[in-house]
């Protein structure tokens, strides 16, 4: 084991650079720089992945966002921020252009592109192909004044760094969701890997089937119908056909910033109705240019008399067997019709993330952090986990595992700018 002598204590620590904690390194570097008196500081990160990257299994060359440009990593917490994606546009030579195409939605390549010019700003602050083994509270005069975060790379070997932090920032992002009973295979896949598997496929796919009713679904299945011309799309959603997200004006207010301070304070009863309600802008759901897009398409392919795209709504997988040449899919419906089996040569499942738990990371803290009745961390409203008197050092948590306690937004890049900006405002004045 190798260990960081004192000298290098590390002010923030990261676990993990997906856009949560790219965001919090730009406003750290933006709020020390502008307080008069404040220091540098000094912070790290840890990245399992070789290099910056963000869902690029679904990184399809025609998709575009799902949230306006203006919603980068900066722009809502300080528009004048050298790291919004208007700046990436003028260092890119395309405001011009980006203007002309009369839009709030850039491809997701794009925006990805500038996730990356981003983050290749912060290179020296970020180790990648690292991986978190433990953290180990440090114990002086009887309180925890930091916190040792030992990593190791991700790719192998077995010696281990030591970097002790004041304040640890856990953005772990997701963890791909599959049914019970499925796992990956080369035949079987998660949507998340969809372009990495699909650009790896050494034989002609005659037969896909991707299961799920939300937007990855969908895009899933229109990559797959556009790309292998001769193989049959078979979609099966449980209901009756893709729902609409929900974008309104009014509605679209629940991932503002505001909303949060509404969200935090209302009671847990409260919470979770406005989670029912509202479910319906992010979670299983589909863009409506998408939806009709695949309608018209399969239409036509009807009038035609060679159809190839097909949904099989209301309907679920009772079966699934892979064997050497393919994977045999027996699919049920709701309604009294003859269940079916499809012989695919492969299965995407487009079923959705759960978010990481950070708790196995705190097993030698947890007993000093408060957790609800349903063991989730408690979390106060500037993400830093309620822990007992004995802590001093900082732990914060931002993402979809805070949902509970911050609203819809917390996982999500509509509030990364502001939610990244309230976290480095309380390190900061702490």
């Amino acid at each position: 084991m190798t260990a960081q002598p004192d000298s290098a204590i590390a002010d923030v620590v990261g676990i993990g650079f997906g856009p949560s904690n790219l965001a919090l390194a730009i406003a750290l570097e933006e709020m020390a720089k502008s307080a008069a008196g404040t220091p540098e500081v000094g912070m790290k990160f840890y990245e399992r992945q070789p290099r910056f990257g963000w869902h690029r299994g679904m990184l399809m060359e025609d998709a575009t966002m799902q949230v306006s440009f203006l919603k980068d990593l900066a722009t809502m917490r300080n528009a004048m921020s050298r790291y919004t994606f208007v700046s990436y546009l003028q260092e890119k030579g395309r405001v011009a252009e980006f203007i002309n195409s009369k839009t709030l939605y850039p491809l997701r390549v794009e925006f990805h592109d500038y996730l990356e010019w981003a983050a290749h700003q912060f290179r020296a602050e970020v180790s990648y192909d690292s991986e978190i083994v433990a953290l180990h509270p440090v114990t002086e005069t009887g309180s925890v004044e930091y916190l040792d975060v030992v990593t190791r790379a991700t790719s192998g070997g077995s010696e281990t760094v030591v970097q002790r932090a004041r304040n640890v920032v856990i953005g772990m992002g997701l963890t791909p969701r599959l049914p019970d009973g499925i796992e990956e295979s080369e035949r079987i896949w998660h949507s998340s890997q969809l372009l990495h598997r699909a650009n790896a496929l050494t034989h002609v796919p005659r037969n896909f089937v991707v299961v799920g009713s939300g937007q990855s679904a969908a895009e899933a299945a229109d990559y797959l119908h556009r790309t292998f011309a001769g193989a049959n799309v078979h979609t099966v959603l449980s209901r009756f056909g893709y729902s609409v997200a929900d974008d309104s004006p009014y509605v679209n207010g629940i991932f503002d910033p505001e909303a949060v301070d509404r969200f935090y304070a209302a009671p847990a009863d409260a919470k979770q109705r406005l989670l029912d309600y509202h479910g319906n802008t992010n979670y299983s759901v589909v863009d409506l240019d998408v939806s009709q897009d695949l309608y018209r398409r399969s239409y036509q392919e009807k009038v035609l008399g060679r159809q190839r795209l097909r949904m099989l709504n209301s309907s679920h997988i009772t079966a699934i067997e892979e064997h050497e040449d393919g994977v045999r899919v027996e699919v049920e419906s709701m309604a009294p019709d003859p269940a079916r089996t499809i012989d695919a040569d492969v299965v995407v499942y487009a079923t959705g993330y759960r978010p990481s738990d950070p708790t196995p990371l705190l097993k030698d803290l947890i007993r000093e952090c408060k957790r609800d009745e349903e063991g989730r961390l408690g979390v106060e409203r500037d993400y830093r986990v309620i822990t007992s008197d004995a802590v001093r050092c900082g732990i914060y948590v931002h993402g979809a595992s805070t949902e509970h306690s911050h609203g819809l937004s917390a996982g999500l890049l509509s509030n990364t700018a502001v939610r990244s900006g309230e976290i480095a405002q309380s390190i900061l004045a702490r």
